[in-house]
Formats: structure tokens, sequence, C-alpha cells
């Protein structure tokens, strides 16, 4: 068997293997709102189910954000070539999770009330920087796709440059909204992000 031949079928393997696992990763991802949603069911959430599901759902949005972000220095530092090739999905379900959070806070915890939920995103701040963090996470997702990718050419990697920014205002969402004595999370989140923005930085910079 020659080299060629040998490559080929050692990348054919690899393909065969990802494509096996890929709907076990969908899964897995699926698993925090199928526990929210049990937990509720169970009544195992606390006295306030609207507001596990809220938490849940945000926080995992949040953690797929940051998931996405950690691909590429996963791949550049390990040398793990495979993780790449579920980007695309990790990206998706951050949004995934960022819009079932935002329909959850209107429909169960404002009841629906469109005008009370207007007025809450003007007069707090952090509702207003959530809400600008899913509309902007809107043409990411759309855009996740062979075709756009084609489509929009070297403007396809400027408009995904913008995960970066929605991240700090996810994470300045969080923090807005919880308690003085409950930052240390939403801290550590953002100690994990400047971790990758300085990684990041210094790489641009190396070349």
């Amino acid at each position: 068997m020659t080299a060629t031949a040998t490559d080929t079928n050692r990348v054919q393997r690899k393909f065969r293997w990802i494509k096996l696992f890929k709907p076990a990763v969908f899964i897995v991802c699926l698993l925090p709102v199928v526990a929210a949603v049990a937990g509720v069911a169970n009544n195992s959430v606390g006295p306030n189910p609207v507001e596990a599901l809220l938490h849940s759902s945000g926080e995992w949005g949040l953690r797929f954000l940051l998931l996405t972000l950690s691909v590429t220095p996963l791949q550049m530092i390990f040398k793990w070539g495979t993780i790449a090739k579920f980007r695309r999905m990790f990206g998706l379900y951050a949004f995934f999770y960022a819009l079932l959070h935002l329909t959850i806070w209107i429909v169960l915890d404002q009841g629906a009330d469109y005008a009370a939920a207007f007025s809450e995103i003007v007069e707090k701040k952090y509702i207003t920087v959530g809400i600008f963090v899913v509309l902007g996470m809107l043409p990411l997702a759309v855009t996740s796709n062979r075709w756009a990718i084609r489509r929009l050419g070297v403007r396809w990697k400027s408009l995904h440059r913008l995960i970066y920014p929605l991240s700090v205002l996810a994470i300045l969402h969080f923090l807005w909204q919880v308690r003085a004595n409950d930052v240390m999370e939403p801290a550590a989140y953002l100690v994990f992000l400047t971790v990758l923005l300085i990684w990041r930085f210094a790489r641009v910079a190396g070349k």
C-alpha cells in the first residue's frame, strides 16, 4: 500500500469516527435543558422554577459561548484538530440556550406581557445588554453554514469576531444581575474569558 493510500485511509477513518461521534455530542449538549425541565417536573429546583430555568438556560448559553471560543486554543495548544469539527455545533447551542433564556424570560417570567417586557428592557441595563447579546448572536447563527462562508468571503471572519465582544457583554449581563455576594461565578467566567482574549491577542501580535 502506498503512502498516499495509507493517508487516505487514515483520513477516511477519522471522518467516519467524527460522523459517528457528532450525534453523541449533539445529545450531550441537549442534556442541560432536559435536566432543567425534569427538575421542574419533579419539583426539585426550589420554590421558583422560572428563576431556575432562567439561570440554567442563561448560564449554559454563556458556557457554550466560552466553549466555542476555546476551540481554537485547544486545537493549537494540544494539536487536537478534530475539535474544530464541533465549533459550529457549540456556537449554535450557545445561541439556542441564549434564545431559550430570552423566551423563558418573556413568556414565563413576564407572562408574555410585551409592554412590561419592553419597559424592563429600557429601565434595567442588564436586560438591555442581554437583549443586545441575543440579537448580536442571531447573524452569527444564521451565517454558520458553508453557503454563508462562501457568500461572505473575508467578511465572514470579521462578522464572526463579534463573538468576542458579545461574550464580554454576556458576562456583564450575568454580573450585573446577581447579588453582591454571588459575584464569584460570573467573575470566574470573566477570568476565563480574559485568559482566552490574552491568548488571542498574543497570537495575533506574534504573527
